[in-house]
């Protein structure tokens, strides 16, 4: 298996964010960092996702940490859903700037995935944070 594997967005899936069916979604693209076990995403928003003043909405920062953290489950070869998702919002995301955005697994318990992601500027700073618990429904 390769060290970083490109996630593309997939054209049968008509999820919001990580979807390639969706024609108002958001086609979302990541990385898949088999050595550090971790997903990446490098994006620049636009402005159709602020909220206001040129940041981007709350709503849009909780589901780039989802997708990220979501995606953590490919390492475990399993398909879960989000079942609580909780996001400190730290500094205001600019639409018109590049984001980092990073998921971690940080522990599994039975059927339950704990899982970790941040959002970071250019420079590293981070943003936002979110922690998720993702309830294990099938094998991959």
């Amino acid at each position: 298996m390769s060290d970083i594997i490109r996630l593309e967005p997939n054209p049968t899936n008509a999820c919001f964010g990580c979807g390639g069916n969706n024609a108002g979604g958001m086609k979302l693209t990541f990385e898949q960092d088999n050595v550090n076990r971790r997903i990446v995403g490098r994006f620049v928003l636009g402005e159709r996702y602020q909220g206001g003043g040129g940041f981007a909405h709350g709503g849009i920062i909780a589901l780039l940490l989802d997708e990220a953290m979501g995606k953590v489950c490919r390492f475990r070869e399993v398909r879960a859903v989000t079942a609580e998702l909780s996001v400190e919002y730290l500094k205001p995301v600019a639409v018109e700037k590049e984001i980092v955005v990073e998921g971690r697994e940080t522990e599994m318990k039975g059927r339950n995935l704990f899982l970790t992601g941040e959002i970071r500027s250019e420079s590293g700073e981070v943003l936002a944070r979110g922690k998720g618990r993702f309830v294990v429904i099938s094998p991959k």
